[in-house]
């Protein structure tokens, strides 16, 4: 078993002392908003690129690496990162939506994505220039992004709720320390998993299946947000046990497998160019 894993496995032996950590941290405001936070983390994003990357069909493998080449020496996985690099107040909203926490997750372009300043209207902005005849260096700027957002929209805390900023403001502890459940979605149960990132590597190309996924970033929207109103999905007492992260393993395996699958459905459909 994973060493996160055993620690989470160990009985809390000072459970009051925890409780005022988690207090603490709460009262410091912790870590992060849902404006910079990284959707996966760099390990998930770079796996949903890879993964996506063995799907393509060789028309498509050639068009992305024709746009790779105008950067030498990037890849798929390598710009995967790239927009929480550079985000800028103006990008920070295109990473996420928010729902009302009513467990309506019935996407409402009005409602929750004004101006299209959200992960919806973004990879939908997006993927329109990426498939256009628009000039190469904004395809490939498009590309980027839509690799990035992909995987933003499947990562159910960026399909949540704007008065805990997708769970950033929700504190946990994991692992034996304190955090926000935001940052155990991201990055937290990716890098605790039990046989370490090759496992879940594996675990997802064998989910991921074939990429004929038609095109609809508000519905991939809304199956992260039913996971997040999911019971248990909101730990009661903030304490994050093998028992939480064990019951949503398959989650985060199915979403990851998802967005594989739909960026590699998505790249499949460009145009190729000579």
């Amino acid at each position: 078993m994973n060493a996160f894993r055993r620690k989470l496995s160990r009985p809390h032996r000072a459970a009051e002392a925890a409780r005022a950590t988690v207090t603490a941290m709460t009262a410091l405001g912790l870590l992060a908003s849902a404006s910079n936070a990284l959707a996966w983390g760099a390990d998930g994003h770079r796996l949903v690129a890879e993964t996506a990357d063995s799907l393509l069909t060789p028309q498509a493998h050639a068009e992305v690496d024709r746009l790779l080449r105008l950067e030498p020496g990037a890849t798929l996985v390598s710009i995967s990162t790239w927009p929480d690099e550079v985000r800028s107040p103006t990008t920070a909203s295109w990473h996420y939506v928010n729902f009302p926490r009513d467990g309506n997750c019935n996407y409402d372009e009005s409602r929750d994505c004004a101006s299209g300043a959200c992960v919806v209207g973004a990879l939908e902005r997006q993927t329109a220039i990426l498939k256009s005849d628009a000039p190469d260096d904004k395809r490939l700027l498009a590309l980027k992004y839509v690799t990035h957002f992909v995987g933003d929209v499947h990562q159910p805390l960026h399909a949540g709720y704007a008065d805990d900023k997708g769970g950033n403001t929700y504190q946990v502890q994991f692992a034996g320390r304190g955090t926000n459940l935001h940052s155990v979605w991201d990055s937290g149960l990716i890098r605790s998993w039990p046989g370490g990132l090759e496992a879940l590597r594996t675990a997802v190309r064998a989910k991921a299946g074939e990429p004929k996924d038609s095109f609809a970033p508000a519905r991939w929207a809304e199956q992260s947000c039913r996971a997040v109103a999911a019971p248990g999905f909101y730990p009661e007492g903030h304490m994050l046990d093998e028992i939480y992260a064990s019951r949503w393993d398959s989650l985060v395996v199915d979403q990851l497998a998802a967005a594989s699958r739909r960026l590699a459905s998505v790249l499949n459909t460009l145009p190729g160019k000579n």
